[in-house]
């Protein structure tokens, strides 16, 4: 099939200059570049293909640091199409589309009166995930990580521009809205200012009484000083000493809900409370604190002064609290400002609301559907339990709603992914309130559905921080469920996600672990690289978890998973996808200007 005439070429160039604002001249010259380079800078992209990295040897006690390993190629799985795919598909396939994936982003303000780090119990072992000693170095992660995807703008197997990313979930640590909205400026590329409200850093790993916590100036006398955690006198005034900087993602983004952006700690219902504690001057340090405050709720036993304490958000009286900077930034939202919060976004790389729309702020409706290119549609899923507990379910109106988009896809030829924050594992929690009794739809219900949908080819998710990939069905009807890691546990990776047309009746999706933008061993400079190194270190010692099993088998990490192609992939034209394609590079030459990459 023909791709693009030179007049098509030409039409196409003149109109995109217009779209992005660069000179015609600079964008002909540098789609035409594109276009003879693709393979060159596919093979120089850094993914897991190139490196890995491990676990290296013992430092000090049972702490250990990490070190580089070997590049790991994609491997076939072929758990679906049960046949042997052809030989030559690599001589002929095309990209239709190449997506970021991101979850489970976790950013955390670790300063915030409204973290309850104490409920971590001393044994590290209940409400893990209140406290971790990398705490102060997520919005460095972060950055590094979208650093990763700024490098992997361009396909590392085919070349092929990104085309979107999305962020399924978990993304504002402890229900803030000032994590929110570091979250969203960090995917924008601005700044973000972790000393905001004070410039000593204030929290339990700079304060003696926190024994059970790591405390990186002298960590000796608890659980992570005996364990071999070392001694850095520095680590937390570097993490505040500077804003954080972030390049920005190369493509536009769209976002879902996941636990943690709908329950606190993912698990239970604001308090007015803990609403008062999150934006007051006081944090605790003790359990007995935490537990009294934060917890204690509107108990009878409680009298009507200290109710009227509590309610303030005031510590004074109560054992187990110092005395912070108080900032109203950290409120705690509530479910539809996340949403909303969304709208606050730069102009690129967009879209504004990043999939929420106008429609979801007047109904309240947290689900969603794009185009991704003019072949794929994607659906962003609200997956998350409003009453308790961190697994999900689909409500019934959803579940009802994706059936009938599914069926117009099915009619209309659209390759499909769908996007949420739980898998298939985390899918049956059925808690429910008393005045909404609609049935919540657990994975066996949800997936059988989605089989019915042959051009359903992927359910992209996380919640579960590790990497794994799942195939559902066989032969015609089938998807791959594509579980990404987190950012603040071990290994700290994410995936790029390539559809690939391989032109002889099948499809494949290429998956590529990212590592975020930083060295195997951290160095002692204070930079956004090395502190996001030394976020991975510490993630990587985490005892009361199996840190290295979080990366998922081979066969979880670098894929290619075939397919049955759900219709005539023919019906897509090789014109068709050259124009997708420079409209995409035309946005990646804007946003490489803008940064001078």
């Amino acid at each position: 099939m023909p791709g693009l005439s030179r007049r098509h070429f030409l039409t196409g160039v003149a109109a995109l200059a217009a779209a992005t604002g660069l000179n015609i001249d600079v964008l002909g010259r540098g789609l035409a570049a594109r276009a003879q380079t693709t393979a060159q800078t596919a093979a120089g992209i850094p993914t897991t293909l190139q490196q890995t990295i491990l676990q290296g040897s013992v430092i000090q006690g049972s702490y250990r640091g990490l070190t580089t390993g070997p590049g790991e190629p994609y491997l076939p799985r072929l758990d679906i199409l049960r046949a042997a795919p052809s030989a030559s598909r690599a001589a002929a396939r095309r990209s239709l589309l190449y997506l970021g994936h991101l979850s489970d982003l976790h950013v955390i303000d670790a300063q915030s009166p409204g973290r309850i780090e104490p409920m971590i119990v001393q044994d590290h072992s209940a409400w893990g995930s209140a406290f971790h000693p990398q705490d102060p170095l997520s919005p460095h992660a972060t950055a590094a990580m979208v650093q990763a995807f700024s490098d992997a703008r361009y396909s590392p197997l085919t070349g092929a521009p990104m085309s979107a990313a999305i962020v399924t979930g978990d993304s504002a640590d402890m229900h803030s809205h000032q994590e929110l909205r570091w979250y969203i400026d960090l995917m924008d590329g601005l700044s973000v200012d972790p000393a905001y409200a004070s410039s000593t850093f204030q929290g339990v790993q700079a304060w003696a009484e926190a024994i059970w916590a790591y405390r990186p100036g002298d960590p000796t006398g608890g659980a992570f000083g005996d364990y071999g955690f070392p001694q850095l006198p520095d680590l937390l005034s570097q993490a505040i000493a500077k804003p954080v900087d972030s390049v920005g993602l190369p493509a536009p983004w769209y976002a879902v809900y996941g636990n943690h952006d709908t329950l606190l700690l993912g698990t239970f219902n604001l308090s007015p409370q803990l609403h008062a504690l999150a934006v007051g001057a006081q944090k605790s340090y003790a359990l007995e604190g935490t537990a009294g405050m934060a917890l204690g709720g509107w108990a009878a036993a409680t009298g009507v002064l200290q109710q009227a304490v509590d309610a303030l958000g005031l510590g004074w009286g109560r054992p187990g609290f110092r005395e912070v900077a108080a900032s109203p930034e950290r409120y705690l939202f509530e479910q539809r400002e996340f949403m909303a919060e969304h709208f606050n976004t730069q102009p690129t790389p967009g879209p504004v609301g990043h999939g929420f729309t106008q429609h979801n702020l007047d109904s309240g409706e947290t689900w969603w559907v794009t185009d991704l290119s003019p072949n794929v549609r994607g659906f962003g899923l609200d997956t998350c339990n409003q009453v308790a507990g961190p697994d999900g379910g689909v409500p019934e109106v959803q579940f009802r709603w994706l059936e009938a988009q599914l069926q117009q896809a099915q009619a209309e030829n659209k390759l499909v992914l769908i996007f949420s924050h739980h898998n298939s594992l985390t899918l049956e929690n059925k808690a429910q309130r008393f005045d909404d009794p609609q049935k919540l739809y657990g994975a066996e219900e949800f997936v059988a559905m989605l089989l019915k949908y042959p051009v359903v080819i992927g359910w992209l998710n996380g919640h579960t921080h590790l990497n794994q990939i799942l195939a559902h069905g066989e032969g015609d009807r089938g998807f791959w469920e594509i579980t990404t890691a987190s950012c603040i546990d071990f290994p700290q990776q994410q995936q790029v996600v390539e559809i690939v047309d391989n032109r002889d009746g099948t499809l494949s999706l290429f998956t590529t672990v990212l590592d975020h933008a930083s060295p195997a061993v951290p160095g002692s400079s204070g930079s956004v690289a090395d502190l996001a190194s030394r976020s991975r270190e510490l993630a990587a010692n985490d005892w009361a978890e199996s840190p290295m099993m979080r990366r998922g088998s081979p066969l979880d990490r670098n894929t290619e998973l075939l397919l049955k192609a759900p219709f005539d992939l023919s019906r897509i034209t090789d014109a068709a996808l050259e124009t997708q394609h420079m409209t995409e590079n035309a946005r990646i030459l804007a946003y490489e200007t803008e940064r001078g990459l």
